[in-house]
């Protein structure tokens, strides 16, 4: 059995350049290190997970009995954040080996991710606080004229039937710090003596904000023949037939 995720923290965005020249923008996650603080099983807990927390320095104050005990009766350091991530099926072994699987106190670092292509990462989107339908929703608003409220959202109204407002009505109030997943962020690079994860693309959250970065669960899929300057135009190759074909 093997963990399939890793939590993070957000250090930054920047950008790279590949082997073609082509520039990427990129999203530099401290991933790790965690450590297993717990598996759960099928026969015991009605499913299989492991339940991992991002090593960091914490204070004994901060960590309340029933969690110092927690820690404790597997030998783990004492960690800020907990979540649960998937296990991986054990891959089958050669005769004369032993499957070994993750258990409490192993250690997790970003080498998990060293053979993948694509992750995905869960994170709470940054605070905007209360904002309006505009900004909240990106309604288009009304005449910008002078004497009129542009911004408002205008009828909530149902008229006389229902008569009253209709559940989901999209208005004002507090946006912002929703758990938001990305799906499919490609790997641009791995450093794994910083224990540093690359990812194209956006990450959501704030700076040193905590992320949960698990393998892809759907990947897209690679397609042949379009790859940079070696893909086929389609069109022109047909027309380059056609006419080799009149000769």
């Amino acid at each position: 059995m093997a963990v399939a995720g890793m939590l993070g923290k957000k250090i930054g965005m920047t950008q790279v350049f590949d082997e073609n020249g082509e520039i990427h923008p990129i999203t530099v996650v401290q991933v790790g290190p965690c450590v297993i603080t717990q598996i759960k099983t099928q026969a015991k807990d009605g499913y299989d997970a492991a339940q991992i927390g991002l090593v960091e320095f914490v204070k004994s104050s901060k960590i309340n009995k029933a969690m110092a005990g927690h820690f404790g009766k597997n030998n783990v350091p004492p960690v800020r954040i907990l979540r649960e991530v998937p296990i991986e099926a054990a891959a089958k072994v050669a005769e004369g080996e032993e499957a070994t699987g993750s258990k409490a106190g192993d250690r997790v670092l970003v080498d998990i991710f060293a053979d993948e292509k694509f992750v995905d990462v869960l994170g709470a989107s940054k605070g905007r606080g209360f904002a309006g339908v505009v900004r909240r929703h990106g309604f288009g608003g009304g005449p910008k004229s002078h004497g009129h409220m542009f911004q408002v959202q205008g009828s909530i109204g149902a008229s006389s039937f229902p008569s009253r407002v209709m559940k989901g009505m999209r208005m004002p109030g507090h946006m912002g710090v929703d758990n938001v997943t990305v799906r499919n962020l490609r790997i641009r690079g791995i450093d794994t003596d910083e224990n540093l994860l690359m990812l194209e693309g956006a990450v959501p959250g704030h700076r040193e904000g905590y992320v949960l970065i698990t393998k892809a669960k759907q990947p897209p899929r690679e397609r042949r023949g379009f790859s940079g300057a070696t893909t086929v135009d389609p069109l022109k190759a047909s027309k380059k037939a056609s006419a080799s074909k009149k000769k």
